[in-house]
């Protein structure tokens, strides 16, 4: 089957106006993943008692099974144990529940990002913060934490592209991004044109992906060269 210019272009238009809702998904989940990031990278440096067998506990259970099973979990799972509690989630929207497992899933990679970073900056960080009276929140929030960020901005890099990978799943409950958009896109075509769909929405991933490296590049150098100016 000949497929024209304006087909093409058609298919392209079609998908990428799904591509803020993945976007949001994306941003969304990995805000709240950097939270549970650095939570968990922080219990288990200081290892909190019960806390940090909790955060051991997620991080097996998060590594050990399929992202898929999880979004499942989250998503059929977590509005049945609720209602045990007279709580009703069912009505809820799909992407709140889209964004929790990726969130959820997400954090546990950056926690190991975040602790690594974390013990490559010191503790000499820490006395000398202590030395002009900071109290630890205070020293975690001015100096520990923006030098993490910086050092693990290419890990950082990676889980994001990974992330935005994972949104590819979201479809399976229903939700309807750029993949829930093909989808869609094959169903109404019978499954014609499978090859040009599949083709565009792997390009638009790509050139996605492409940009996110782009973006952490620069960050790198620009947070490098501050770094480097401060020191000099």
């Amino acid at each position: 089957m000949h497929t024209s210019f304006q087909d093409w272009i058609s298919l392209f238009v079609r998908v990428l106006d799904k591509l803020p809702l993945t976007l949001f998904m994306l941003i969304a989940s990995l805000f709240f993943a950097l939270i549970i990031g650095v939570s968990i990278a922080i219990i288990r440096i200081h290892k909190k008692p019960i806390l940090y067998e909790i955060s051991s506990f997620y991080l097996s259970f998060t590594r050990c099974t399929p992202l898929l099973v999880q979004l499942f979990l989250v998503y059929f799972g977590l509005p049945q144990l609720l209602i045990i509690f007279n709580i009703d989630i069912n009505s809820w929207d799909r992407l709140f529940f889209a964004i929790m497992a990726f969130s959820l899933h997400t954090g546990a990679y950056l926690s190991e990002v975040v602790r690594s970073a974390y013990l490559a900056v010191g503790d000499d960080q820490l006395e000398a913060a202590y030395s002009v009276g900071m109290t630890y929140s205070q020293a975690l929030w001015r100096i520990i934490l923006p030098q993490v960020f910086v050092i693990s901005l290419p890990n950082l890099g990676n889980n994001i592209i990974e992330l935005l990978k994972d949104t590819s799943l979201a479809f399976t409950i229903g939700l309807i991004d750029i993949m829930g958009q093909v989808r869609i896109i094959l169903g109404n075509n019978h499954g014609i044109g499978m090859f040009e769909v599949y083709v565009v929405i792997s390009i638009v991933y790509w050139v996605t992906c492409i940009l996110i490296e782009t973006i952490i590049g620069y960050a790198e150098k620009a947070f490098k060269k501050g770094r480097i100016g401060l020191s000099n």
